[in-house]
């Protein structure tokens, strides 16, 4: 495919010589290496993970018997079949590494939540997840940086750093945050005025959801009376169990 896609070629003219989907011959054309395009999932950790450092020791002193290497796990408190050490031990044999247990990759949903997360709120091992993920991506660190001191402008309610900010965001070399820039610039003083107050629309997204949650209950079926009801019924609850006005975490 790279020496089809090389040329100067299209997509569509390599999909169409070689009888694969053209999306197909773009993620081949857009791999670096084959490693890229090979789907490996993840394998599930398992009891034996604590043991993997022993057994590559004892393998490298010289044990090869699954037998016996099982025989050693079990007076350490290892509780599994003898079987899995066994296959545990198969890459070795063939002069390959322990398959150790890898993560699945975070979806693009995932790494978008742990960016607008504060900091402070990450448990230990997604704050590690997220740290190699930017070590990984300088794109997702520009991102990751300008999205942090957007939220500390509005946990402190300043928008003076918001021009430079702005400036930092249309020269960040990203279409989609350039993009952003020019959507809040268009409407800046409105945007001033959101950072630096304490009113937003969350009170009315909420009723909004509210709406819609009791209609997909319904299944559509309930009439507006009926609807009505419902809404003014969760209204009256919300404000009985309310505990006080409650700012929206960054």
């Amino acid at each position: 495919m790279h020496a089809l896609t090389d040329t100067g070629r299209s997509y569509s003219s390599a999909a169409r010589e070689l009888g694969l989907d053209r999306r197909t011959v773009r993620k081949y054309a857009h791999a670096r290496t084959w490693h890229e395009v090979v789907r490996r999932p993840p394998r599930r950790p398992s009891n034996l993970d604590p043991y993997l450092d022993y057994l590559q020791q004892r393998w490298d002193e010289g044990e090869h018997s699954a037998k016996i290497l099982h025989q050693e796990l079990l007076a350490k408190g290892y509780l599994g079949h003898y079987q899995r050490v066994k296959v545990a031990v198969a890459p070795l044999r063939r002069g390959l590494p322990l398959d150790e247990p890898r993560e699945r990759p975070p979806s693009p949903r995932e790494a978008a939540r742990w960016i607008i997360t504060a900091p402070n709120r990450h448990g230990p091992h997604t704050a590690q997840r997220l740290q190699r993920l930017l070590e990984h991506c300088p794109e997702l660190r520009r991102t990751h940086d300008l999205v942090r001191q957007f939220a500390a402008m509005l946990d402190a309610r300043d928008a003076a750093p918001l021009p430079d900010w702005l400036d930092k965001l249309s020269a960040s070399g990203l279409a989609p945050l350039a993009g952003i820039a020019t959507a809040l610039r268009e409407d800046q003083q409105a945007v001033t005025q959101g950072i630096i107050t304490p009113y937003n629309s969350g009170v009315n997204e909420g009723r909004i959801t509210d709406v819609k949650l009791q209609k997909r209950i319904m299944g559509g079926r309930a009439s507006v009376p009926l609807l009505r009801h419902r809404v003014i019924l969760i209204a009256h609850i919300r404000r009985r169990y309310a505990g006080g006005p409650t700012a929206a975490s960054r």
